[in-house]
């Protein structure tokens, strides 16, 4: 695929995951007075739209939508700099653009500044380790069973949105789309960058088991 097409792919892609995220958000959280419930209205459409896009749009750039993972292929030598660059640039933008059309479809404004707080040891922890699953899921599918890479990421966030802290954001890009919603799923700017970083050493990790744990066969150390 061109460049140009797989680039377009990672910005529709992360755009039509953040509106699914934030559309859901808000829906739940218009529904129901009940959290629980509104996370479970959050966590469904969530886990359910990355099964599509990762299927359809996979073949065209690989369905990272994540700044986080494409530094990991791009490290692994799978995905040269250049092109990595122009997927984090797709990624950003498509995230915020995701973002303005939940707002619009909901008749809210179309930027916002959070105010939801999400700060703390134990939230940078739950990033680190919901980025540190979302790689190893991803790299471990790689080496077992590529095809179901669609049903295993939405499988591991659908979890992840339950077992961690701060409800699994994972992906730099959707952390900063979301810092521009006001509504169930947003997260304050200044909580964002730590976010972010934690997401970043997460996937670190991951990828350095991976490269030990899912040698192919016959390879020893």
């Amino acid at each position: 695929m061109t460049l140009s097409r797989r680039v377009a792919a990672e910005g529709l892609g992360t755009a039509l995951l953040v509106a699914t995220v934030v559309g859901s958000g808000i829906m739940a959280d218009r529904l129901t007075n009940d959290t629980a419930m509104a996370l479970m209205g959050n966590t469904i459409p969530t886990g359910a739209i990355l099964f599509v896009l990762i299927t359809i749009l996979g073949p065209i750039s690989g369905a990272h939508f994540n700044p986080a993972v494409t530094a990991v292929f791009a490290l692994r030598k799978e995905l040269d700099w250049s092109s990595a660059a122009g997927y984090v640039v797709a990624q950003v933008l498509g995230g915020i653009i995701g973002a303005v059309a939940a707002h619009l479809m909901f008749e809210l404004p179309a930027l916002q500044l959070a105010t939801h707080a999400r700060t703390g040891a134990s939230q940078w922890l739950s990033e680190a380790i919901a980025a540190f699953g979302l790689v190893a899921v991803i790299l471990g599918g790689l080496r077992a069973k590529a095809q179901a890479i669609p049903a295993l990421v939405g499988l591991y966030i659908t979890a992840a949105y339950w077992f961690t802290a701060s409800t699994s954001f994972a992906n730099p890009a959707v952390t900063i789309a979301r810092s521009l919603t006001d509504t169930f799923s947003g997260i304050r700017p200044v909580d964002a960058l730590a976010f972010i970083l934690a997401q970043l050493v997460g996937a670190l990790l991951a990828l350095a088991l991976a490269g030990w744990l899912f040698k192919p066969t016959g390879v020893t150390e």
